[in-house]
């Protein structure tokens, strides 16, 4: 078996790969406060095709946590694709994902439980966008049944 050479896509990739220290913000309701944690990500290659960064943070309002993300690129499918999971889910967040045109902005879409607890499922969206080489951003959203979408979670990420 041959391996794969990187695509444009793959490269991009690789510029996540590093240590990098975060700090977030989550709604976690419409009469709560924002929960703000700090933390940390190491992103390592996997080979020059996929990323994997493992992420770990003490929130003071949740305890410590524990999450992974990887992110690689289909050329046939012509998509990102990834995975998602954390120490305080339960559910496998799968990726689908795309480059915008700047090259900056990555819009990584996803299915999981509705913020309702009743079952039902809902669309996410994870946009990761580089500010700087050293300084990148993470939002979280949820698609409401209006098809408004509706941030809950934003995080900021500098190079150690």
């Amino acid at each position: 078996m041959q391996v794969p050479e990187p695509h444009t896509e793959h490269l991009w990739l690789q510029q996540l790969v590093g240590k990098w220290t975060f700090e977030s913000e989550c709604l976690m309701g419409p009469d709560q406060p924002p929960m703000k944690t700090t933390g940390s990500e190491v992103v390592k290659p996997l080979g020059k095709l996929w990323t994997i960064g493992e992420g770990t943070s003490d929130s003071p309002e949740g305890g410590p946590w524990n999450s992974v993300m990887t992110l690689g690129y289909d050329p046939e499918a012509k998509r990102f694709v990834g995975t998602f999971i954390a120490s305080v889910m339960t559910h496998l967040w799968p990726y689908l994902g795309t480059l915008d045109a700047s090259a900056k902005i990555l819009t990584l879409d996803s299915e999981g439980p509705s913020f309702a607890g009743d079952g039902t499922m809902s669309k996410y969206q994870d946009i990761i966008e580089f500010i700087t080489p050293d300084h990148r951003t993470l939002t979280s959203r949820m698609q409401s049944e209006d098809g408004n979408w509706h941030q809950f979670m934003s995080a900021h990420y500098h190079r150690k």
